[in-house]
């Protein structure tokens, strides 16, 4: 294994003869990911020095580009919006459900990510929040954790949201909380048909007005027979919606929040090798159960690049939204309410006295805290080593 390898080391090894050899081809949103990628943490964003307080060992550190498809700066966005919900989480079961295009539709939506992405989000949700307020089903108001997904394991295009749901809701007339059963949250079947009617309607009313586009293989489609006879087979297929058996209490849910909430199309830790062969990669063949299922490929550095980029998200684009009791503005009381009919405590202000998490890691010599000694802006370096002297903490700024 290549300790330490990153996919910033790719880029900065094979994205120039990639940008040239894809000229023309590449849209202004990948190339922009490719520079932020390939200039994340050097000193191309500038940077400062840390010196330990107490045995006054320094390393230089650069900037993060903060780009949401880097591997290396999602980790600390995924621990910045993991601390600023987890005071909502409820004290009830938390399931994982997950709602999956078909490859027909999948075909679509890699033409049109912004208008499908959006769609399947809309789809899913209204899914959801319709058959769960259903008093044959649940007869309850939910809320609604949930994050687009476009890779597959081998990071093939695989548009799926995946959605993080409480075990339950308040009733609609809002005077209790209604509890699912322990290992069961809505039917599945039922949610599948309803998903597949809500995004097909939405899908043909794109098209009638004219918002989709297609191009090489998928270019006939512009022909509304065409177009109807492609999605004639998925009206009549079952469109797959997935429900995991419940996280094993709040810990777990916030486990699973850090792992996939800020995923990107693949993580650092995965990349095997990188040689004249091209990237080996870790990936998961769902095909196979037990050991078999972890597997090792190795693809050409250019289809590594550009299966990566496929999964670049439209400018703006929120892969992360809430939904019913968790939405927008009204969270804040939805889930005070939830709290009052659970009969829990409710959620402690905020203090004004918390200092702000330190991320910086402690010195790998003697485990002391790192703090700044100099700065320096984008495209230089410190002017000098600094000088190697214990930092007492009586004497740090």
């Amino acid at each position: 294994m290549h300790a330490g390898l990153e996919v910033a080391q790719i880029f900065r090894s094979a994205g120039l003869a990639y940008r040239a050899a894809h000229d023309g081809h590449l849209g202004l949103m990948q190339l922009k990911v490719m520079t932020a990628i390939e200039n994340c943490r050097t000193a191309a964003l500038g940077g400062h020095v840390e010196a330990c307080e107490d045995c006054g060992h320094w390393r230089v550190a650069y900037n993060s580009g903060r780009n949401r498809h880097c591997p290396k700066c999602q980790g600390a966005a995924a621990r910045v919006w993991l601390a600023e919900r987890e005071a909502a989480l409820l004290p009830v079961g938390y399931f994982h459900v997950v709602f999956t295009l078909p490859a027909e539709i999948a075909a679509i939506a890699f033409q049109n990510k912004s208008l499908l992405y959006e769609l399947l989000f809309k789809a899913a949700a209204q899914t959801m929040l319709t058959i769960a307020a259903d008093p044959k089903h649940l007869g309850a108001r939910i809320g609604i954790t949930a994050v687009l997904h476009t890779s597959g394991s081998a990071m093939t295009h695989h548009p799926h949201v995946h959605m993080i749901v409480p075990g339950g809701g308040i009733a609609l007339d809002g005077t209790r909380w209604i509890s699912s059963r322990p290992s069961f949250l809505l039917r599945v079947r039922v949610l599948g048909a309803l998903f597949r009617r809500l995004f097909l309607t939405g899908l043909l009313a794109l098209y009638d007005a004219g918002r989709l586009f297609f191009a090489g293989n998928m270019a006939a489609l512009e022909q509304r027979r065409a177009f109807l006879r492609h999605i004639a087979p998925v009206r009549k297929k079952r469109w797959v919606v997935y429900a995991k058996p419940p996280f094993a209490g709040p810990q777990a849910v916030l486990a699973y929040r850090s792992r996939y909430t800020h995923r990107v199309a693949i993580s650092n830790r995965r990349l095997v090798a990188f040689d004249d062969r091209g990237v080996t990669l870790r990936y998961k063949d769902y095909r196979r159960d037990g050991p078999e299922r972890q597997r090792v490929m190795t693809l050409p550095t250019d289809e590594f690049i550009r299966r990566f980029l496929l999964h670049v998200l439209p400018r703006e684009f929120h892969r992360i939204r809430h939904y019913g009791l968790l939405a927008g503005s009204a969270r804040k009381d939805a889930i005070a309410r939830a709290r009052a009919l659970l009969h829990v405590a409710p959620e402690p202000p905020p203090s004004d006295n918390v200092e702000p998490a330190d991320h910086r890691p402690p010195c790998p010599c003697c485990g002391g805290h790192m703090i700044v000694i100099e700065t320096f802006v984008r495209r230089q370096q410190p002017r000098a080593p600094p000088q190697i002297v214990a930092l007492t903490r009586s004497h740090a700024p």
